[in-house]
């Protein structure tokens, strides 16, 4: 298991969408998040489901741009 720094107010969103993509997490009474993950594919989705709670609209807008995402 991995201890993954995430600001209090969102711990339980991003566990509860953890859990809905089946990767092992709990929170503990000391109000981390622990996630085990397994793989690459896990670590991405890890990723990706902290930074889009987290991210402000500009750091994602930014990274969908550098990225080619909005069509420009």
């Amino acid at each position: 298991m991995h201890v993954v720094s995430v600001p209090r107010i969102d711990r339980w969103r991003i566990y509860h969408r953890l859990q809905e993509l089946t990767i092992p997490c709990c929170c503990p009474s000391d109000g981390s998040l622990c996630v085990a993950v397994e793989n690459c594919t896990g670590a991405l989705l890890v990723r990706s489901v902290v930074q889009q709670f987290i991210a402000s609209r500009q750091e994602m807008v930014d990274w969908l741009e550098r990225r080619g995402g909005l069509g420009r």
